[in-house]
């Protein structure tokens, strides 16, 4: 099942998840294929970040954010992401990824997605940074303002450490890759 049937799936079966709060974790439950592998048998570096954002499109169909951004013609973004891997997922073993919006600030989202094998120990982690484009306003909007749209009441947490750590990464790396262009 290549990526498109998971992503099928996954939105065909969005409503039977119930709705997404923020602050809370979607689970989504995969087995490693044949056309996930690398040479080492084991899903390969691009599968994770292709089911991370298999995931994230679940946060978006069950928060409301999907029918929102075709009706106000936003386009949400992905800013940058960075993955740790701690343990191999196998051919053919199952896993459950477990995405999060985690906090925000200003105009970014920090989302989270852990890869958990079926023992209950963690595969990777894959932070993200994203936001919210507004085409018609040529604007990215504050995540209060899209939070507030989506009629919800949720404010941000402040960051803990490893999320400070990993936007601070975010900035330095946005900034050399602009003074490169």
């Amino acid at each position: 099942m290549y990526v498109w049937a998971r992503l099928a799936r996954t939105m065909a079966t969005a409503k039977s998840r119930g709705d997404y709060q923020v602050g809370t974790e979607s689970r989504l439950v995969f087995r490693c294929l044949p056309t996930d592998i690398d040479l080492n048998l084991h899903l390969n570096n691009a599968r994770y970040m292709m089911l991370a954002d298999v995931g994230r499109i679940d946060l978006f169909m069950r928060s409301g954010l999907g029918k929102m951004i075709r009706q106000r013609k936003w386009a949400p973004m992905l800013g940058g992401l960075q993955t740790v891997f701690v343990r191999e997922i196998r051919l053919w073993q199952r896993f459950h990824v477990y995405s999060a919006i985690e906090t925000w600030q200003g105009t970014q989202a920090l989302g989270r997605h852990r890869f958990v094998l079926e023992s209950g120990e963690t595969a990777a982690t894959v932070m993200t940074t994203a936001g919210v484009y507004d085409r018609p306003g040529r604007r990215f909007l504050q995540m209060d303002e899209v939070v507030c749209a989506l009629g919800g009441d949720a404010r941000p947490r402040p960051l803990d450490e490893d999320e400070k750590a990993f936007l601070a990464s975010h900035v330095a790396m946005r900034s050399a890759a602009r003074g490169r262009s």
